[in-house]
């Protein structure tokens, strides 16, 4: 399923949480949405799932907009980081719901990751720990099959080891079952390797979309005595530098070719460092 959004701007009084974006998804993806609290990903997102309108500009799916069409809503499953659940349901309850809902929905994988997550049916939401309803709506989303399938921050409180076996799951499962799946969060480095392509969002606009191969094209990591760092840096923008005892360590725009000629160790550059700095820059990117 397409997503194409054109000149999407939400508005609350005077305050743009989106300012006319324009940007498309291809189905069958993986997508990285990455900005700081308060760049907007969560009003896109909602946007996108049809919990709320936008103030102008459209998003269509397959051509139509999502909002108040079942059609398109039960194609798409939005996990937050919170509040997902009615707290007084069991979880039997909401696998139940969840069923009706998304026709895609697999019972059978349900019921497996239940047993991963050490999560009981009978349970109510109420008596879950943080760590226990993320691995519920982890459970929901991977479960509903649903042709696009959205995270948001979806493991707060779980631990490295819990977290390790959703991503796990997510990619054996995204190889088995393409869908369009996107992930904001702001834990990157553990999660960037799995993006195929990734979408940067500062204070509401869009300042950067790009696959994750060309950014691994365009940006290196390197290393070596400072006069070579130097030289290799002069005509260069600067992600990030550490200078210590006559050695330099940097980030910057440029190839992992032009490095080795220049007789520098080079490596790629973390996901994380660069929306840092694409959102630190005071005219976007």
């Amino acid at each position: 399923m397409e997503i194409k959004v054109n000149q999407l701007s939400k508005t609350y009084g005077k305050s743009h949480a989106l300012d006319q974006i324009s940007i498309t998804l291809e189905g069958n993806k993986i997508y990285g949405l990455l900005g700081r609290n308060g760049a907007g990903k969560t009003t896109f997102m909602d946007i996108l799932s049809g919990q709320i309108l936008a103030s102008s500009g459209d998003i269509t799916i397959d051509g139509e907009n999502p909002f108040d069409k079942q059609r398109l809503t039960e194609s798409i499953c939005l996990i937050k980081e919170a509040n997902n659940f009615n707290p007084e349901f069991k979880i039997k309850q909401i696998l139940k719901i969840y069923s009706y809902f998304y026709p895609n929905w697999d019972q059978e994988m349900a019921e497996e990751l239940l047993e991963i997550f050490n999560l009981k049916q009978s349970a109510k939401i109420k008596t879950l720990s943080k760590g226990m309803e993320s691995a519920l709506g982890i459970t929901a989303g991977l479960a509903s099959r649903a042709p696009i399938t959205v995270f948001d921050e979806p493991y707060i409180g779980m631990d490295a080891p819990s977290r390790k076996k959703f991503y796990d799951i997510l990619l054996e499962d995204y190889q088995e079952n393409p869908r369009t799946i996107i992930f904001s969060t702001h834990l990157i480095d553990e999660v960037s390797l799995m993006f195929e392509e990734v979408i940067i969002l500062k204070k509401g606009s869009v300042v950067l979309q790009e696959s994750s191969d060309d950014l691994r094209a365009k940006t290196v990591a390197v290393s070596g005595p400072k006069e070579k760092v130097d030289a290799f840096l002069a005509d260069k923008e600067i992600i990030q530098r550490t200078d210590l005892a006559g050695s330099s360590m940097a980030y910057t725009f440029g190839s992992r070719k032009e490095a080795a000629a220049a007789g520098l160790e080079a490596e790629g550059v973390p996901v994380q460092e660069l929306m840092i700095h694409l959102t630190e820059k005071k005219k976007g990117a």
